[in-house]
């Protein structure tokens, strides 16, 4: 795989997921990416033990930080901040989502680092954005993307309280969008030999990832709630269950014929025919008795029995997995959705892998995720520093 961005130099100095999320995606396609951390340590070390915990104990670290090297400056203390501006001045990639308060006060502010690397990409991951008058507020994806993006609000049916984002759902969106941009302006420096500033937001990821619903919103002024599944707009595109409890749903195409198709493999012939359910504008006017009748024909067949006829007529439908399913599912793993990664005890573990696949490339087991600090002292020697330098750098507490 490292063909793909080989050579590209990414600085990573942030934390949590999205823009880690997005340095571990630049990684798996082959960019060297140092991740530098302060003393402490990116928090997300810390959620299944110290953050020296061993590798393998912390999968969800090890998603997004795989394959990294990693540093320690404390950029609080002059040789730190002026460690990380010399690490930069070599990059092609500055990726933070420290708030740009804090990064100016450092002076490794987005004017401090492109004057002195013209071509440096300087991408940043906020909550909000650059601007407006909530743009210094920090923001986490159940925050920003999920319930201020509208996200939240439009998945709970009418009625229903809203409920929480599960772990790093709206980050790595996020991320997905900051490996775009990032790649965008690396492709206009190809042209202009220029760098510039990138920016992604949870906020903006949040609504342009409903951008369908929310178009319909910003064109007239108004938009349908969620329904509940026993009232859908559409009772052809749900969730029903089998007679051994397994949930699936449909997504019929829209055109008339997969309604038809539908009752007749299910043998209810005499649905099409019912005045409720004769077109597409009558069959939501009741969707609740369409839905009822629905959930009759499918509890009367074992979930197997369910597929094969679906499958045998080409409908679009899936079944509702768990993740322990997912995990199982022969088509995940076919489609490249794992990766191996080394547990640094010899052995392998799986984890989700990039979302894209490179035919022609193999892919290959990624490396482990970098202890807190476990290459700080090789990457200050490659930027010029002896070891008598590194080793006082240590001492004064502003590299570890």
């Amino acid at each position: 795989m490292k063909v793909l961005l080989q050579g590209l130099k990414v600085v990573e100095f942030a934390s949590y997921i999205a823009a880690p999320g997005a340095a571990g995606v630049l990684a798996d396609w082959g960019a060297e990416v140092v991740k530098v951390e302060r003393p402490e340590g990116d928090p997300m070390r810390h959620v299944f033990g110290d953050a020296k915990s061993e590798i393998a104990s912390n999968p969800t670290f090890g998603l997004d930080n795989r394959g990294k090297r990693a540093i320690v400056l404390d950029i609080s203390k002059p040789e730190g901040r002026d460690a990380l501006a010399r690490l930069a001045a070599q990059a092609d990639v500055f990726l933070t989502n420290v708030r740009p308060a804090a990064l100016k006060r450092a002076g490794l502010d987005e004017a401090a680092l492109r004057a002195a690397n013209p071509r440096l990409i300087y991408a940043m991951v906020t909550g909000y954005g650059l601007e407006g008058p909530d743009a210094a507020k920090p923001g986490f994806d159940v925050t920003a993307f999920w319930s201020r993006a509208g996200v939240a609000h439009m998945h709970a049916p009418k009625g229903s309280d809203p409920f929480i984002l599960r772990t790093g759902v709206g980050d790595h969106t996020t991320s997905l969008a900051t490996v775009s941009a990032i790649l965008a302006a690396l492709y206009e420096r190809e042209r202009t030999g220029q760098g510039r500033v990138v920016q992604t937001s949870l906020l903006a990821t949040g609504v342009y990832s409903v951008g369908s619903d929310l178009a319909v919103q910003l064109a007239f002024g108004k938009l349908a709630s969620n329904r509940p599944r026993n009232a859908p707009f559409d009772p052809l595109a749900n969730f029903y269950r089998s007679r051994d409890e397994r949930w699936f749903v449909l997504n019929p195409r829209g055109a008339s014929n997969d309604w038809q198709t539908l009752c007749k493999i299910f043998e209810r012939p005499d649905l099409p025919a019912d005045e409720r359910f004769a077109t597409g504008r009558v069959r939501r006017l009741h969707s609740a008795e369409l839905v009822a009748e629905l959930d009759k024909a499918f509890n009367a067949l074992d979930f197997d029995e369910i597929a094969a006829r679906l499958d045998a007529v080409d409908f679009v439908w899936a079944p509702v997995q768990s993740p322990a399913q997912v995990a199982a599912d022969p088509q995940a793993a076919a489609a490249g959705a794992f990766v191996e990664v080394e547990d640094g005890q010899g052995g392998t573990y799986r984890s989700p892998a990039a979302p894209a696949l490179f035919p022609g490339l193999e892919r290959q087991t990624r490396p482990a995720s970098p202890d807190l600090g476990q290459h700080t002292r090789e990457v200050l020697t490659e930027l010029g520093y002896s070891s008598e330098d590194i080793e006082a750098l240590i001492a004064a507490g502003a590299a570890a």
